[in-house]
């Protein structure tokens, strides 16, 4: 059987199909990642990809899209807009994806088309092509609400959903429940840092895509000196300057590898870096901003399991409550537990197949 997963061509969009697709090909099916841009990454992990738009860079579309609704953009920016922005710009990047995809499926013939949330062109195509879509959510958001934003028209149901996230951050999901196993690609981490440290230990992240709220690194950095704790920058650039003592700037690692061996981690947000952080059990401190990082900041403090805050209120004192908040902490292991109840994606398997 054939199966093929679509993704918007962004890494945090691609990255959470990836457990999913990997048990299907070890069931013994045939698995393709259909993606563009920086997405085509994913190609990493050892799973075949198809680049449907070559030459596709993101923000170029995004500052096009955003230029024409200077009211919404203003709104995306500080995380206020809901599914506006969102639709938006991703029914842009949809539109130049949905012309190779029906070339793909003409070709390649999938049994079943698993789509993320903001790649309703999966969901157009495999209802072109009489063959069943399923919905596999990859954020803290409603899958369907995204989608509905997004299309340009009205889709077919989709066969099944797949809902990746805790029921007690997001209640009410009635799709198929899957644990979100992260995966942060092949990229490993240093031995030392993989190691359990003398004090507690803070591992800072910012987004993979470029734009607002690249200075949490900056704020980290000013507030350091006062913490009791050792700092790890991933990514940190080149604008920092001197980095006080207990805080040190690495190149880029798998979040998922580190976390077991840190205090806490401070992020931009993204939904993906959030479950992980969920999935190990570390408190975390979302830093809010742009698209859906004031919302996922939400739902996570929300719940217990991590804080969130902008950026101007980073401080040694948030920092120091982040790693030494028994609550938080006791909260975030308990998430950790609810999560590792839910189905591993093997054993969605032949549900998912039973569809085609």
């Amino acid at each position: 059987m054939r199966v093929l997963f679509v993704s918007a061509p962004l890494l945090g969009h691609v990255f959470p199909l990836v457990p999913l697709a990997q048990a299907v090909e070890a069931a013994g099916h045939e698995v393709m990642i259909a993606t563009a841009g920086d997405a085509l990454q994913v190609a990493q992990s050892g799973l075949t990809t198809c680049d449907i738009a070559p030459g596709f860079t993101f923000g170029r579309i995004a500052a096009a899209t955003m230029l024409r609704h200077p009211l919404i953009a203003r709104q995306e920016l500080a995380g206020a807009a809901g599914t506006r922005g969102v639709g938006l710009l991703f029914g842009a990047v949809n539109d130049r994806l949905i012309g190779a995809l029906h070339a793909l499926l003409a070709r390649w013939r999938p049994d079943i088309v698993v789509h993320e949330p903001l790649a309703v062109a999966g969901a157009v195509a495999a209802a072109r092509a009489g063959v069943p879509a399923v919905l596999h959510e990859n954020s803290l958001f409603d899958g369907p609400s995204l989608v509905k934003a997004t299309a340009r028209r009205p889709l077919p149901s989709a066969a099944a959903t797949i809902s990746i996230a805790p029921p007690s951050v997001l209640p009410g999901r009635t799709g198929w429940p899957m644990r979100a196993v992260p995966y942060g690609g092949p990229t490993g981490a240093p031995d030392w840092l993989m190691k359990p440290a003398a004090r507690p230990r803070i591992v800072v992240s910012r987004s993979t895509v470029p734009g607002p709220g690249s200075g949490l690194m900056r704020a980290v950095v000013a507030a350091a000196a006062e913490l009791d704790a050792d700092v790890i920058l991933v990514r940190p650039g080149r604008r920092l300057g001197q980095l006080p003592d207990n805080v040190q700037g690495v190149g880029w690692v798998s979040i998922p590898a580190v976390l077991p061996t840190c205090a806490g981690i401070v992020h931009h947000g993204g939904a993906g870096t959030a479950l992980a952080a969920l999935d190990a059990g570390v408190p975390q401190l979302i830093v809010t901003g742009a698209g859906d990082r004031r919302h996922n900041g939400k739902v996570v403090a929300d719940r217990g399991a991590g804080l969130a805050a902008d950026e101007r209120e980073l401080s040694a004192a948030l920092l120091t409550r982040l790693v030494t908040d028994q609550r938080l902490a006791s909260d975030a292991a308990a998430v950790s537990a609810e999560m590792l109840a839910m189905p591993v994606p093997s054993e969605l398997v032949p549900r998912l197949l039973a569809l085609a």
